[in-house]
């Protein structure tokens, strides 16, 4: 008996699962060691190099404070690893997507469709459609991937394929998407690694200071003598122009109450932001408020969509339209007889041969049977036929079949083109 399988193990996104799927990484998960490496090795250079060298440094007033730079250092390091973890790792907020297309969006558009031989009106869904917030109307979009009208603020992730709540961007330094349920993780990230930046610049330099003042160095000379705290100083200056200005940039973004995404993008436009509530609700907001639980649970037994039956609609004209679960098949039936809902029975095949043998054998118990003949059939028409065109997306072949009847003889013709 083949074991049932969990969330994780048949998710149609991009992620990557550890741990039975209790770890949630982004596709680009292997930048996060990159990040790791970018952060310990400075750290580890400068615990060796200038932290060690000052724990009897003359300047300070206790013998032993010296120790304390180094505590400082490590401790702080762990934090921002943690901090680093906690927003790589953890469900951004995705949201998770329909196995069918929402029904009561169907709607039939004024365009006509010409298929097999038969003009009918085109099945689509809007596009857009608004909800209210704060009592102003935003207009969201749907979502042909997942199947959705995405919340408003959400948006879809190309790299991590998935439709993600407050969208602020995919940062391929942590490998995740950046949501509402990681932001506040990463901003406390990027701000501590700023801090931590500042930390070992200032104490590099101070190194320097110490060694001038110890053996009446030059500068030259000092930097000379202790090349680590220069390269340090250069590391961390740079750094500082990148973690330090996206420090800021966050900073403005959560006291306007503004994702990243919404920044790029509407920065032309002269819209109200109806999320805005002041600097300090905004602050609140995002700080002080719990997070929202996840709503995927990954560990979960999957459902097995081949136990649910297709969505199937019928156009005005009798055209039936069935796709399969997994996206792969679209399957459009022209019912020219009344069948009286008989030939809808087709949703439950599901693949080119079962429609074909559930065609054939319908057809002919129809026709041979007279009662229901005489009934769909007038005494003016001695000819009926049955047609379903049965297109295979992905395989790209199409074949048509015709049932024909003779009223008198009630013998059924089946005709493969």
């Amino acid at each position: 008996m083949e074991k049932e399988k969990r969330v994780y193990q048949v998710w149609k996104g991009s992620n990557k699962f550890l741990l039975g799927g209790r770890i949630i990484l982004g596709p680009d998960a292997k930048s996060v060691l990159a990040t790791i490496l970018l952060i310990t090795v400075p750290v580890v250079i400068f615990c060796i190099f200038v932290a060690w060298h000052l724990r009897h440094a003359h300047q300070f007033v206790s013998y032993n404070a010296g120790y304390a730079i180094l505590v400082v250092a490590i401790v702080f390091t762990i934090y921002v690893l943690a901090l680093l973890l906690r927003t790589s790792t953890r469900d951004p907020g995705i949201v998770p997507r329909n196995s069918h297309p929402p029904e009561e969006e169907f709607r039939y558009d004024s365009s006509v469709v010409e298929t097999g031989g038969r003009q009918t009106p085109g099945l689509q869904f809007p596009r857009t459609k608004e909800v209210m917030v704060n009592g102003i109307p935003v207009r969201v979009k749907y979502c042909d991937t997942c199947m959705l009208y995405r919340p408003p603020r959400c948006s879809h992730c190309s790299i991590c394929n998935n439709c993600v709540e407050r969208f602020d961007h995919h940062c391929p330094w942590v490998g995740q998407c950046i949501g509402v349920r990681n932001y506040r993780y990463f901003f406390l990230f990027v701000s501590s690694a700023t801090l931590l930046c500042i930390y070992v610049f200032a104490i590099s330099a101070f190194y320097m200071k110490v060694l001038m003042n110890d053996n009446h160095y030059t500068v030259w000379r000092a930097m000379k003598d202790s090349p680590a705290s220069v390269i340090l100083m250069a590391y961390c200056f740079i750094s500082l122009w990148f973690v330090g200005g996206l420090t800021g940039f966050h900073m403005y973004l959560i006291g306007t109450n503004q994702t990243t995404y919404e920044n790029f993008r509407y920065r032309t436009d002269s819209r109200l932001n109806v999320y805005n509530r002041g600097c300090a609700n905004n602050y609140g907001e995002v700080f002080c408020t719990s997070i929202k639980p996840s709503r995927n649970n990954f560990r979960a037994y999957a459902q097995e969509e081949v136990q649910q039956t297709p969505p199937l609609r019928t156009t005005p004209e009798n055209e039936i339209e069935i796709m399969d679960d997994s996206g792969d098949q679209r399957t459009k039936v022209h019912n020219d007889l009344d069948l009286g809902g008989d030939l809808l029975k087709i949703s439950q095949c599901h693949n080119i041969e079962d429609i074909e043998d559930d065609i054939r054998s319908r057809g002919s118990n129809l026709l041979h049977n007279s009662s229901e003949t005489d009934s769909y059939v007038g005494s003016d028409y001695h000819t009926q036929t049955i047609r379903a065109d049965i297109r295979h997306s992905s395989r790209g072949r199409s074949r048509n079949f015709e049932i024909r009847s003779d009223i008198s003889t009630k013998d059924a013709h089946v005709h493969e083109g």
